[in-house]
């Protein structure tokens, strides 16, 4: 403890004797001997999302961090298309996501995020075949409507009735954890409920992903220590995979009971079947042993794919529609367009196929993931010297982030009103969704790691989207400020807190 003390002393000593010269004439922080650019990074971390962007607009989307000596901490931070494109796509092979990725989402044990190589392409091709299949498309629709009509719909309803301030972000968290619980391992854990109950498992996936956020800006042998002292970030992490092998193994265990107990009746295949199902019945065609190990890396994967992701993008477009009532208008109109007259002026749930071509939603949804991506960076690391189109030269010993919160923010990308909410930049001359190629906005990644959930992603925010904005006004308090939390997953810093009121009152 008293080395830790002393180790963040110094820090912050090298920090105030530096703080007169924060950067240096070409717009990259000031690199110090021996520190590097940490001072930087260390006086910048609670709002490194604003704090990159700025770097990457003045150095024209692409900079060279230096780490402290020998901490192995040299990242190449770039947002340009080019660069994307070029590590994503056209030189794919060279540039995996590396051990040093395993080591930092260690938690995520042998799972497709973790994946590299062949052990990744049979993980995706197993995932892509049980998610594109219709069963499971079935139970993406039915299960998308249940969870708002008896989940989000009566919780809404009863904060309208008693005027209480809820924090809309943890209910759209509960909301996604209860859906993608459904889909991947076919219980449901019931967290959105008036009670609003502590949920250990979700719990744990935010300390987890606070951790690995630290893990990106400490060097590597100051997490060894911590986790050597088990103290701090690494103590949560620790306890937060502890949770995880307790909670996974156990709706293993209860799905090979049912199956093994014949207890999926015809009628229910029918209706559309889970992914751990999916992946004990069918094994054989995994090209995978299905045993316990495999099956925790795999539904942990996507769990924290399906969870945060999808109730990050749904806090983040509620918040921007409710500050803009024209967009809200827009959205209302269209909803309103694709019902029966007679049905217009009452509250309604809508249907996976009737907002599935709704193009103003669609690109308001978009918009919203454009300013605020889930997950605002990525992790690469080049397996051969190379040259970056921006310029660049990388190799094996640093890393590449790409930071697409930044992406969404360069004039160079988006033009002179990048910073501006407006979801007419997404519609085409013909009233269609305008085409953005992947590698300008990657918040479904790009190339052969394009990602799986990207349809399942959009069929959960158009239903939640769609019963929010048509049956409720949300009014977002002033006293709290919304900007970014520290972690990897791009949450509200203190949360989206609200009223709400119902439009048919």
């Amino acid at each position: 403890m008293a080395l830790l003390s002393f180790f963040d002393v110094f820090l912050a000593l090298i920090c105030f004797l530096f703080l007169y010269c924060s950067r240096n004439k070409d717009g990259c922080p000031k690199n110090y001997p021996i520190v590097g650019m940490m001072p930087g990074l260390l006086r910048n971390v609670h709002r490194i999302h604003d704090w990159c962007t700025e770097i990457l607009e003045r150095r024209h989307c692409a900079f060279l961090f230096k780490g402290p000596w020998f901490a192995n901490m040299d990242m190449m931070v770039t947002c340009d298309p080019a660069d994307v494109h070029h590590i994503m796509s056209s030189s794919f092979a060279n540039f995996p996501k590396g051990p040093q990725f395993k080591q930092m989402f260690e938690v995520l044990g042998d799972g497709i995020f973790n994946s590299d190589m062949d052990l990744w392409k049979n993980q995706r091709t197993a995932a892509q075949g049980f998610m594109r299949h219709h069963r499971f498309h079935r139970f993406l629709s039915r299960t998308s409507r249940y969870k708002v009509e008896v989940g989000l719909i009566p919780v809404m309803d009863h904060f309208v009735k008693r005027g209480l301030v809820v924090n809309l972000e943890d209910v759209f968290q509960r909301f996604t954890f209860d859906a993608t619980c459904i889909l991947v391992t076919g219980h449901d854990p019931r967290s959105l409920s008036f009670e609003l109950p502590e949920v250990l498992f979700s719990k744990a996936l935010d300390d987890a992903e606070e951790a690995i956020f630290y893990r990106h800006v400490r060097p590597r042998w100051f997490v060894k220590l911590q986790r050597w002292l088990n103290i701090g970030q690494e103590r949560k992490y620790r306890k937060a995979g502890q949770v995880f092998d307790d909670i996974i193994p156990e709706y293993i265990s209860r799905k090979r009971k049912e199956l093994n107990q014949g207890s999926n009746s015809i009628s229910e295949v029918e209706e559309g079947v889970d992914l751990l199902t999916s992946y004990i019945t069918e094994e054989k065609s995994t090209g995978f042993e299905c045993d316990d190990k495999f099956l925790r890396d795999t539904i942990l994967n996507m769990m924290l794919a399906g969870r945060d992701t999808t109730s990050s993008a749904l806090t983040w477009f509620i918040w921007l529609v409710s500050r803009h009532p024209t967009v809200e208008n827009k959205i209302l109109d269209e909803l309103r367009s694709v019902i029966p007259a007679e049905e217009s002026d009452k509250r309604r749930v809508f249907n996976a196929e009737e907002v599935k071509n709704l193009v103003y939603l669609q690109g308001a949804l978009c918009e919203a993931l454009r300013l605020y991506p889930p997950v605002p960076f990525q992790h690469k690391e080049p397996l051969r010297p190379d040259v970056l189109p921006s310029g660049h030269p990388v190799d094996p010993n640093m890393k590449i982030l790409f930071n697409l919160y930044a992406m969404g923010r360069m004039r160079s990308i988006w033009g002179e009103d990048c910073l501006e909410f407006k979801p007419e930049r997404w519609i085409n001359g013909r009233g269609g969704i305008k085409h953005e190629p992947s590698y300008k906005f990657l918040s479904f990644n790009a190339g052969p790691r394009t990602c799986l959930g990207k349809e399942v992603a959009f069929i959960q925010m158009k239903s939640v989207a769609s019963a929010m904005v048509y049956n409720y006004r949300v009014h977002v308090s002033d006293e709290t400020p919304i900007v970014p939390a520290v972690s990897i997953i791009l949450h509200t810093k203190d949360g989206l807190m609200a009223t709400i009121s119902s439009r048919w009152d």
